[in-house]
């Protein structure tokens, strides 16, 4: 009886279902998230959650959100992961918790080689610079220019890749988009170029709810250090920023 039970623990156990978590993406950001030509959602941040969820032994739905609707679901609980480039920055922890930082980045400014700007020209003189909605390279706009009285103009888009391709199109005069994937927007585009780079100093992220009520940011943080460690990480950096 004894051995009866105990192998009906062990095989309640085996055949427990594991957790589901929903993570929340702007799937519009190479070399972090994109949809590539057979419609798969890829990019460094997908795959990081993807290899984190099979080592810590859960699973994950990647679903596609507008990049600033994602904390606002976090806090209302639709969401239980936010993986899309997130710099760690006060405000935003005030209402979500982050996991260690995983990237390192500064903000670009990108114009047209036919324009005749260069960076502080871009930045000045009533030139519309393009951002996305929500970033933190639209507060730098608004906090280091704008609010200080500097005559320039800020035009938001509800992607990154619309801003780009309004720039192309020679309907603003620059953009201003975190490093890396300002040299993935630059590598497929080649009509424009980074014009300088702003030290900004920004670390990204993965957030959870505040207060992290499911326990997933331990899990998080140790997937991290085991991708580290096997290797993975740099494979993974290797495939997608060529480093």
């Amino acid at each position: 009886m004894v051995v009866f039970l105990g192998l009906v623990v062990c095989s309640g156990f085996s055949l427990a279902e594991k957790p589901t978590y929903i993570v929340a993406s702007d799937i519009s950001w190479p070399p972090f998230e994109w949809v590539d030509e057979q419609g798969n959602y890829v990019g460094f941040d997908l795959d990081v959650m993807r290899e984190i969820a099979k080592l810590e032994g859960y699973k994950i739905k990647i679903v596609d959100v507008a990049f600033d609707s994602i904390i606002p679901g976090i806090v209302a609980g639709k969401y239980d992961i936010g993986a899309s480039g997130f710099t760690i920055t006060a405000e935003r922890e005030k209402v979500v918790d982050f996991s260690k930082p995983y990237w390192s980045s500064d903000q670009a400014i990108i114009i047209r080689k036919d324009s005749g700007l260069n960076i502080i020209t871009a930045l000045s003189g009533g030139r519309t610079v393009g951002a996305q909605r929500g970033t933190t390279g639209a507060s730098w706009i608004k906090e280091n220019l704008i609010e200080k009285g500097v005559n320039v103009k800020l035009k938001l888009y509800e992607t990154y890749p619309l801003a780009v391709l309004d720039l192309v199109n020679g309907n603003i005069d620059a953009v201003i988009q975190d490093e890396p994937a300002s040299k993935a927007s630059v590598a497929k585009e080649k009509s424009i170029y980074i014009a300088g780079i702003i030290i900004t100093g920004e670390q990204f992220g993965f957030l959870v709810k505040e207060g992290d009520p499911k326990g997933i940011l331990p899990r998080i943080n140790e997937g991290m250090a085991k991708l580290k460690a096997s290797g993975k990480w740099d494979e993974l950096v290797a495939k997608y920023f060529g480093e």
